[in-house]
C-alpha cells in the first residue's frame, strides 16, 4: 500500500475498534480503518482519553499529527502516516498507521549496528527540533530496511523539554543533508498544516530550535536536570 493510500484510509476509512493497547498512560486503542482501497491497522488516540498533565497542555493527539507533518516537510519520512479524525468512535483524535516492525528491535539494539547510525542521528535531530520530551528506546522501530519513530504526544512545547535515550551521537556533526533540511526550516515559512496544529509561541520556538541547531551544526549534549525519559524502554 502506498503512503497516499494509507493516509486516505486513515482519513476516510470506516473505523472498527478492537481494544485498548496495554501499558499506555493515556487511552490508546488498536483499530482497523477499512475502505474500498483495503484496510490497515492503526493506533487511535482520542482527546477524550488523555490524562491531564501539569506541564503540557491538552491536545497531545494534535502533536502526534504535527510530528508527521514536520517529518514529511523535512523530507525525512520517519513518522508513520498520522491524521486527525473528528468523526472517530470516541471523538476527535489521532490515527497512526501501525508499523509492521520486527518485534524485537529498539534503539538500544539498533545503536550497535553502524548501518543505522545515519538514521538514528536523523531521529535525534528530529527530536531536538520537535522538542521531544519522551523518546524512549521502544519508540524507535525497525521494519525491513528502514527505521520509524513513533509516539510524539509530548512534543513541540515552547519551553525546553528534550528528554531522550539517544545521546550516543551528542556532539557529532550532522550530515550535510540533515543540515540542509534544518536550514530550510530556518529560512522558509512553516507549512500551513503545521502552523494550524501549534500555537504561535510553539511555532516560534520550533524555528528558534532550528536556528540553534543549524548554527552549531552538531547534535547537543545533555544538559542539567533529567534529560532521560522513564522508563527508558
Amino acid at each position: 500500500m502506498t503512503d497516499a493510500a494509507a493516509e486516505d484510509l486513515l482519513e476516510r476509512g470506516r473505523i472498527e475498534v478492537h481494544g485498548r493497547i496495554a501499558g499506555s498512560s493515556n487511552v490508546t486503542l488498536l483499530v482497523t480503518c477499512a475502505g474500498d482501497g483495503g484496510s490497515l491497522l492503526a493506533v487511535y488516540k482520542p482527546l477524550a482519553g488523555e490524562r491531564e498533565l501539569w506541564d503540557f497542555p491538552s491536545g497531545l493527539h494534535r502533536r502526534e499529527v504535527a510530528a508527521r507533518v514536520l517529518s514529511d516537510w523535512l523530507g525525512w519520512g520517519i513518522v508513520p502516516e498520522t491524521v486527525l479524525r473528528a468523526d472517530a468512535p470516541f471523538g476527535e483524535g489521532s490515527l497512526q498507521r501501525v508499523v509492521d516492525d520486527d518485534g524485537t528491535s529498539h534503539y538500544f539494539t539498533l545503536r550497535d549496528e553502524p548501518r543505522w547510525h545515519a538514521d538514528l542521528q536523523r531521529i535525534a535531530a528530529f527530536d531536538v527540533l520537535a522538542n521531544n520530551a519522551d523518546r524512549k528506546s521502544g519508540h524507535v522501530l525497525c521494519a525491513g530496511d528502514r527505521l520509524w519513530a513513533i509516539d510524539h504526544g509530548l512534543t513541540f512545547h515552547a519551553e525546553p523539554k528534550l528528554r531522550t535515550v539517544i545521546w550516543d551521537f551528542a556532539g557529532e556533526r550532522l550530515d550535510a543533508d540533515v543540515l540542509d533540511a534544518v536550514g530550510r526550516l530556518c529560512e522558509e515559512p512553516l507549512p500551513p498544516a503545521l502552523v494550524a496544529l501549534l500555537d504561535e509561541e510553539e511555532a516560534e520556538a520550533l524555528v528558534r530550535r532550528a536556528r540553534r541547531l543549524a548554527s552549531s551544526g552538531r547534535l547537543p549534549r545533555p544538559g542539567p536536570g533529567r534529560p532521560y525519559p522513564w522508563p527508558l524502554v
